[in-house]
C-alpha cells in the first residue's frame, strides 16, 4: 500500500450540484473536486492524476458532449462515471462509456457500491500507472507489469544487482518471469550495449551441452566439420543466463566451476584457454539447497552462482495484479480476436481471482490469448478461459495448501500432455519447463500417456 493518499480528480459536470461528499468514503485517496469542465481542464494542466471521477445525472445542455471532449483530450487518465439508472436508457449515456470510460456507477450509493468503487478505481489506478517506471518494465516485447508490493519490491532489487557485476542466481516457479528478469538485470547494466546470451541447461541433449556452453575446435570429434563457438565465448563482453541450471549434469558442473573460477575456457578438443569477460546469471525452479544435499547440485558451484539473489514470486502471491495483468494482456492481445470484443465477464473476473495459477504469469498468457481467439461473444466467460471449476472448494473438503498445489501442477501437466497430444517437446514449452524437467513430474506423479478426448 502507498503511504501517501491517492490523488483522485472529482468533476462535477455543468449545470450539475457539486456531490463530491458522496464520495468522501474513499480511504487512501486524496479527492479534488472542481465544478464543472472547464474548471476541470485547468485543475488538469496543473496536477497529474492517474483516475477520474465524472457526476453527470442530466441528459439536457452539453453535458455529455464536454464530458466526452475532457475524456478524449485526457486519455491517459482512467475515468469512473457515475450517473443514475434513467441516464442509462439513452443511447448517448451508454456510447460514452463504452468508448470512454474505465466503468460506470448509478447513484445513490450504498454499502456495497461503496466497496466496489474503492477496487476499481484502485485497479483503475494500476492501470493508467502501467506506463510508470516503477510499474512496468519492458525489453525486447516482453514486460513485467505489476503494482503489488512484490513486484515493487522485486524492480528495486534488479535496479540493485544490475548496478555491480557479481553473478546472480534468479529463483522461482516456472512460468514467473525468470529471463525477463535476468533481461532487466543485463539492459540496466554495464553491459547493456553487449550481447545478452540465454542458454536453457536442461533443453539441451546432456552429450552437446559441453560443446554448446565451451564451443570445440574443428575434428575434435566425429562430426566437428568446423569450430564452433560456444554460448560463454559468444557473449564475452556481455551477459550470459543459464537458465534452469539445476538441470546441468553433474559432470559438466565442474567445468562450469572452473571458468567461473578463473574466467577462462578451453574448447573441446583444445590445448589451451581462452580468456573471457561475461557476467554469469543462473535461473532455476529448482530448490538448490536440497539439490546439494542430495547429492545432485555441486555446493561450491551453487556458492559461485549465488553470489547476489533475487526471488520472482508466484503470481498467487500478487493477488493486487492478477487482474490488472489479465486487463492489461487482454488490452495487448484484443486485435488477435474478434472485433466485438470488449472485455471480461464478471464471473471470468471472478473465476481468475480465485484460481491458484500453477503455471504462473506463463499461463495466465495463454489462457487469455486462447480466450480471446475463440470467444464468439462480447466478453470473455470462465468457459472461454477455462475456468469453468475454478470456484472456492466445499468447506467439507478443505485439504491442505500443499496438496492444492501438487493437485494443480498435477492436473496442468494433464492439461498440458492432451492439449499436445502427449508430445513432450511441445507440453514442455506450455507449462514453461525443460523436456527433463517434465519427465520427472510425469514420473513423480505416475502419469501414463494422457488420452486425446478431441
Amino acid at each position: 500500500m502507498t503511504s501517501n493518499p491517492r490523488p483522485v480528480l472529482f468533476v462535477s459536470a455543468e449545470n450539475c450540484e457539486n456531490h463530491s461528499d458522496q464520495v468522501s468514503f474513499l480511504k487512501g485517496w486524496s479527492v479534488n473536486a472542481v465544478d464543472g469542465i472547464q474548471n476541470a481542464r485547468r485543475t488538469i494542466k496543473e496536477n497529474k492524476y492517474n483516475v477520474g471521477l465524472i457526476h453527470l445525472e442530466q441528459s439536457d445542455g452539453n453535458g455529455i458532449s464536454d464530458a466526452e471532449a475532457l475524456i478524449h483530450e485526457n486519455s491517459a487518465i482512467e475515468w469512473v462515471l457515475l450517473t443514475n439508472n434513467e441516464c442509462l436508457k439513452q443511447h448517448k449515456f451508454c456510447k460514452l462509456i463504452r468508448e470512454g470510460c474505465y466503468d460506470f456507477y448509478t447513484l445513490p450509493f450504498n454499502s456495497t457500491a461503496e466497496s466496489s468503487l474503492q477496487s476499481t478505481l484502485g485497479h483503475a489506478y494500476g492501470m493508467a500507472s502501467l506506463n510508470s517506471e516503477n510499474t512496468i518494465e519492458s525489453y525486447d516485447d516482453y514486460e513485467m507489469v505489476g503494482t503489488s508490493q512484490q513486484m515493487l519490491s522485486l524492480f528495486a532489487s534488479i535496479r540493485k544487482v544490475a548496478s555491480v557485476d557479481a553473478s546472480v542466481l534468479i529463483t522461482g516457479e516456472s512460468g514467473t518471469g525468470k529471463e525477463l528478469i535476468a533481461r532487466a538485470i543485463h539492459e540496466r547494466s554495464a553491459r547493456n550495449n553487449e550481447l545478452f546470451i540465454a542458454v536453457n541447461c536442461g533443453a539441451i541433449p546432456e552429450n552437446l551441452i559441453q560443446s554448446e556452453l565451451f564451443g570445440h575446435e574443428k575434428g575434435a570429434f566425429t562430426g566437428a566439420h568446423q569450430l564452433k563457438i560456444g554460448q560463454i565465448e559468444a557473449a564475452d563482453g556481455g551477459t550470459l543466463l543459464l537458465d534452469e541450471i539445476g538441470d546441468l549434469p553433474l559432470t559438466l558442473q565442474v567445468n562450469l566451476l572452473r571458468f567461473l573460477q578463473e574466467q577462462a575456457i578451453q574448447r573441446v578438443g583444445a590445448t589451451s584457454e581462452i580468456g573471457v569477460n561475461v557476467r554469469v546469471l543462473a535461473a532455476t525452479h529448482v530448490d538448490l539447497d536440497l539439490a546439494v544435499s542430495e547429492g545432485r547440485f555441486r555446493e561450491d558451484l551453487l556458492y559461485r552462482l549465488n553470489v547476489l539473489q533475487v526471488q520472482s514470486p508466484a503470481l498467487r502471491e500478487r493477488e493486487q495484479d492478477i487482474e490488472l495483468l489479465a486487463r492489461f494482456f487482454f488490452n495487448r492481445f484484443k486485435p488477435e480476436g474478434n472485433n466485438r470484443l470488449k472485455g471480461f465477464s464478471n464471473s471470468a473476473l471472478i473465476a481468475i481471482e480465485q484460481y491458484q495459477w500453477p503455471g504462473n504469469v506463463r499461463e495466465l498468457i495463454n489462457r487469455i490469448r486462447r480466450a480471446i481467439v475463440m470467444s464468439e461473444g462480447r466478453m470473455i466467460s470462465t468457459t472461454d478461459l477455462g475456468l469453468g471449476n475454478s470456484g472456492p472448494p466445499d468447506s467439507c473438503s478443505v485439504i491442505s495448501l500443499d496438496q492444492a498445489r501438487q493437485d494443480a501442477e498435477q492436473n496442468a501437466i494433464i492439461s498440458a500432455l492432451r492439449y499436445c497430444r502427449n508430445n513432450m517437446t511441445k507440453s514442455a514449452k506450455v507449462l514453461g519447463v525443460s523436456r527433463v524437467t517434465l519427465y520427472r513430474m510425469i514420473e513423480k506423479y505416475q502419469l501414463g500417456k494422457i488420452p486425446d478426448d478431441r
